[in-house]
């Protein structure tokens, strides 16, 4: 059996594309029963707004990773041409990689993003309920977590932001502590503004565009769960929120002293976060000196970053590592699980052999107390175990499937292993005396 990846990412298909195959939390079980009736009943659906996966385990690698494209493409009603190019395809320990960089931060947007664990585990924990998963999925999914714990307490990448988006959101946790009750307001609907609601959006209470693009606000608000308000409506909704990041590419002041005073005036004295990530800035500058109001810009906020990406290298360095040694021993738990049928067969066969020896020899024990004939068990019993331990472990160490089914093959037909017949004759031969006398 193989492990398949099928997927697309941020790294692959622009924003329009994700959106078109992205399949909500609501919609995974029925995508998972689409995947069964093609044959793909033990798979794992990650989907989320920067990339959408599927792993899942399979005979012939090639014929799945089609059938599940088929999947997404007829479940999303998307053509095989408009996502083709950015598509990849991975197996085996590419695709356990894949899934440890992934669960561990280092596959995603912002290097070391704290979220993406948690989406992992939903996706694991939404197959596990709709179809179950079987014990290979459920090892590297297990080995994923683990690797992203492993990520996050042991090299720190996860700790401060590497983005001026979500240095926004590490400054607002500053300033309010927990984000739960907090309400956000966006002015804008470009990438800058877009990112920053895809970075606040799981935190706050509401999430709310401004902006004047009514159609790229739609979108955005779809794609965080929020709600869209007229360009004119921005100082009302702002009215209403606590924390503001204003990204337009207005060439003028989109928000004036003279705007800000009005609005704090309805807040009874609650407390602002403003991040201006516009350049021109969209916030005036005498916002600063209005008690209430915490006012950062694009240069506050690019010292952070900058402290924090270069913090960062090392950590990204020794999490490549960890997710090596994770890779490393999954694909040789792996390897291992493709030699038990013959390791199971092999000892079978030998205790069969081992048996016979003793009853045949039964009438020359007769003489021995019950302490010596269990000394004798236990003799041949560890002599067993010593001649099949170096052929175990070299089958076991095989790195590549076709040498292990050579491998397996050869033992079969050496030991005959698999002819019922063969076994019982030579359990027969074996039945001779010792000494070459008749029975």
């Amino acid at each position: 059996m193989h492990l398949v990846l099928v997927g697309l990412s941020h790294h692959t298909a622009p924003l329009e594309v994700r959106e078109r195959i992205g399949i909500s939390r609501s919609m995974v079980p029925a995508a998972l029963d689409r995947l069964a009736q093609e044959g793909c009943d033990d798979a794992v659906l990650l989907s989320t707004c920067n990339r959408t996966e599927v792993y899942a385990m399979a005979v012939d690698p090639t014929a799945m990773g089609e059938r599940i494209v088929g999947c997404l493409t007829d479940y999303r009603g998307v053509s095989r041409d408009d996502i083709d190019g950015t598509l990849y395809v991975r197996r085996d320990a590419d695709a356990a990689r894949h899934l440890f960089r992934v669960a561990a931060g280092l596959d995603s947007l912002v290097v070391g993003e704290p979220e993406i664990l948690g989406q992992v585990k939903d996706a694991y924990k939404a197959a596990s309920e709709a179809r179950g998963t079987g014990s290979v999925i459920n090892r590297l999914f297990h080995g994923a977590f683990s690797i992203g714990k492993r990520v996050r307490s042991d090299t720190g990448l996860s700790e401060g932001a590497v983005s001026l988006s979500y240095a926004s959101v590490t400054l607002a946790r500053k300033i309010f502590g927990d984000l739960g009750k907090q309400h956000f307001v966006v002015f804008g609907a470009g990438e800058m503004a877009r990112l920053s609601a895809l970075h606040f959006h799981e935190h706050v209470a509401s999430t709310t565009i401004a902006t004047r693009r009514q159609d790229r606000g739609e979108l955005l608000a779809a794609e965080v769960h929020g709600r869209v308000v007229a360009w004119d409506d921005r100082l009302e909704a702002l009215a209403a929120a606590d924390i503001l990041i204003s990204a337009t590419g207005s060439p003028d002041v989109v928000v004036t002293e003279a705007d800000m005073r009005r609005v704090l005036t309805t807040r009874r004295g609650r407390p602002m976060f403003v991040v201006d990530l516009a350049v021109p800035r969209d916030v005036a500058s005498e916002v600063a000196r209005l008690e209430e109001v915490f006012l950062y810009n694009i240069d506050d906020l690019r010292g952070i970053v900058q402290e924090n990406l270069a913090r960062r290298q090392d950590a990204v360095a020794k999490a490549e590592r960890l997710v090596n040694d994770e890779v490393t021993a999954w694909y040789g738990w792996l390897r291992s699980r493709a030699a038990v049928p013959t390791v199971v067969a092999l000892r079978t066969r030998f205790e069969r052999v081992r048996q016979a020896e003793l009853e045949r020899l039964a009438p020359r024990l007769a003489g021995l107390g019950p302490d010596a004939r269990a000394r004798v068990d236990e003799i041949t019993r560890l002599m067993v175990e010593k001649l099949l331990l170096t052929p175990t472990e070299q089958l076991k160490a095989i790195d590549d499937h076709e040498t292990m089914d050579a491998c397996s093959a050869a033992l079969r037909r050496l030991f005959a292993l698999d002819d019922e017949a063969a076994v019982n004759d030579a359990d027969a031969d074996t039945s001779a005396p010792p000494d070459g006398s008749a029975r």
